[in-house]
């Protein structure tokens, strides 16, 4: 197993407002893996980001606990779409390979409660949507279609399909049984 390190890139991540949430993912995931791959010549890069759609609203990261319990209000108990841009960079090419993956989530009809807790948790802030998936205690979620991990934050199947684009061996067999029902990444 190769050995890897966690590097944040420094992206400003504000949505431009008149592009298309597809393509503001994929904008946003490129842009990292080309900032990261930057200071790190040579080493082989991959970057996601998540934004969550309502009605044409795109939803980033809540700046705030009022933001945050504006975008829990909005999806309680309604369907959005998740869309996750992943781009990989490798040595040698300039421009990074780009797939993105859309999930409809239907949210459960949590309580204001429910809310004010998760913002004193403080699981919000750093979360496309205000909320993560895989929180057991807001447990927000009543119905995911589509890619779990991709609403998590990073599909694991794109990646790997990514990394295979890029001629990187990659060994799916210790991935997770839901991981392999998402649907294939579209280029």
């Amino acid at each position: 197993m190769a050995a890897f390190e966690v590097v944040v890139s420094g992206m400003d991540e504000t949505l431009l407002p008149n592009a298309r949430p597809e393509a503001q993912a994929r904008r946003l995931a490129a842009a990292k893996a080309t900032e990261v791959a930057s200071a790190h010549p040579g080493a082989v890069v991959l970057a996601a980001d998540t934004i969550v759609v309502y009605r044409g609203e795109m939803l980033g990261k809540p700046a705030d606990a009022a933001e945050a319990t504006a975008m829990l209000q909005k999806l309680r108990g309604r369907i959005h779409r998740v869309i996750t841009g992943v781009a990989v960079v490798t040595p040698g090419h300039a421009h990074p390979r780009i797939a993105h993956v859309v999930s409809r989530v239907r949210m459960r009809a949590y309580a204001d409660a429910d809310i004010e807790d998760t913002i004193a948790r403080g699981v919000p802030f750093d979360k496309a949507g205000g909320y993560g998936i895989q929180d057991p205690v807001l447990d927000p979620v009543q119905a995911c279609d589509g890619c779990f991990c991709s609403v998590m934050g990073l599909p694991l199947w794109t990646v790997a399909a990514l990394l295979r684009r890029a001629a990187i061996e990659v060994d799916t067999s210790a991935m997770p049984e839901r991981c392999r029902s998402c649907p294939a990444p579209r280029p």
